[in-house]
C-alpha cells in the first residue's frame, strides 16, 4: 500500500510538472507561430494553429529594419552594462560595509533598504521625474541608467548572506600583511562573490532589458529607442500589427535564452546559498 502510495505521488509529481511546463511554452507558442503568418493568415487562424509557410521571414525583416531593432539593441547593451555593473559595484561595496563593520545606524540602513522596497514605485514616479528633469537627464541615456542602477534590497541580501559564508580570518590575514579595506575588498571579497555576482547580474539585468516604462516616460526622444520600446511604432490607434510585433518579440528573447543557458547554473546557486542564513 505504501509502494503505492508513493509511486502515486511521483506520478503526480511529475505531471504537475509537466502541465505546469505546458503552461508557461503556451504563450511562447502561440507567439512563435504568429511571427511565421501573413496578416490574412493571421486573422483568419486560431492562436494555436501552425503558420502554413515557416519559410515566411518577412515579418522578422521588417521587425529588425522598420523597427530599427539594431539600434534598440544598442542603446538597450549600453544602458544594460552601465546600469548592472553600476548597481553590482554600490550593492557589494554596501553589503561589504554592512557584513564586516559594526557602528550605529547599521540597523537603520537596513531598515531604510527593506522600507524601500515596501513603496510602490507608482507612488513616486512624479517626484522621480521631477529630480531626473532638474539634473538635466530627460531624454538621455543616463535617466535609465541612473534609475536602473539604484540597488535593490534583493541584492543587498544575496550579497550579505554569500559575505556571512567568507570567513572574516582572510580579512584578517589580510590587516596582518598592510592590507587597507579597499584592498580587502576588491582582491579577496569581490572575487569571492562570483556566483552572488551572476545572480544579481540575471535578476538586474533582465529586469532592465524588459523594462518599458522607464525607457518609455523618460527617453522619448526617437534615437534613444531601446529593445522594450522599438516595437512601439507597429501598434497603431486602427489597430495592430501582431504579426510583426511577435517577431520583434522573438529576435527580442533570443539575447536574454543564451545569456539565461551560459549562466544558469549560478542563478541556482546564487538563490540556493543567498536563501540559507
Amino acid at each position: 500500500m505504501l509502494k503505492f502510495k508513493n509511486k502515486l505521488l511521483s506520478i503526480l509529481k511529475y505531471f504537475s510538472l509537466i502541465i505546469g511546463a505546458f503552461v508557461a511554452l503556451i504563450p511562447i507558442v502561440v507567439v512563435l507561430f504568429a511571427s511565421f503568418k501573413t496578416p490574412q493568415e493571421y486573422a483568419e487562424t486560431g492562436a494555436l494553429t501552425p503558420p502554413q509557410n515557416w519559410l515566411n521571414f518577412e515579418n522578422y525583416s521588417r521587425a529588425f529594419f522598420e523597427g530599427n531593432m539594431l539600434l534598440g539593441f544598442v542603446n538597450t547593451f549600453i544602458i544594460l552594462v552601465a546600469s548592472v555593473a553600476g548597481a553590482i559595484l554600490i550593492g557589494t561595496m554596501v553589503a561589504y560595509v554592512l557584513s564586516r563593520f559594526n557602528f550605529r545606524g547599521r540597523k537603520i540602513i537596513m531598515g531604510a533598504f527593506l522600507l524601500a522596497t515596501l513603496i510602490p514605485g507608482v507612488t513616486t514616479q512624479v517626484a522621480t521625474f521631477q529630480i531626473i528633469n532638474a539634473l538635466g537627464l530627460f531624454n538621455t541615456r543616463m535617466a535609465a541608467i541612473v534609475l536602473f542602477m539604484g540597488t535593490d534590497i534583493i541584492s543587498v541580501y544575496i550579497f550579505l548572506e554569500f559575505l556571512d559564508s567568507i570567513s572574516v580570518s582572510l580579512d584578517e590575514s589580510a590587516m596582518l600583511d598592510g592590507a587597507s579595506y579597499f584592498t580587502i575588498y576588491s582582491r579577496i571579497i569581490l572575487p569571492l562573490l562570483k556566483p552572488a555576482i551572476a545572480t544579481v547580474l540575471i535578476i538586474k539585468g533582465v529586469a532592465a532589458y524588459n523594462n518599458f516604462y522607464i525607457p518609455f516616460l523618460y527617453m522619448p526622444r526617437k534615437g534613444l529607442q531601446v529593445i522594450s520600446t522599438a516595437l512601439f511604432k507597429f501598434r497603431g490607434p486602427y489597430g495592430s500589427q501582431w504579426e510583426v510585433i511577435s517577431a520583434g518579440i522573438i529576435i527580442a528573447i533570443i539575447p536574454t535564452v543564451i545569456t539565461f543557458l551560459s549562466l544558469q547554473k549560478y542563478i541556482y546557486n546564487g538563490f540556493t546559498q543567498g536563501s540559507i542564513k
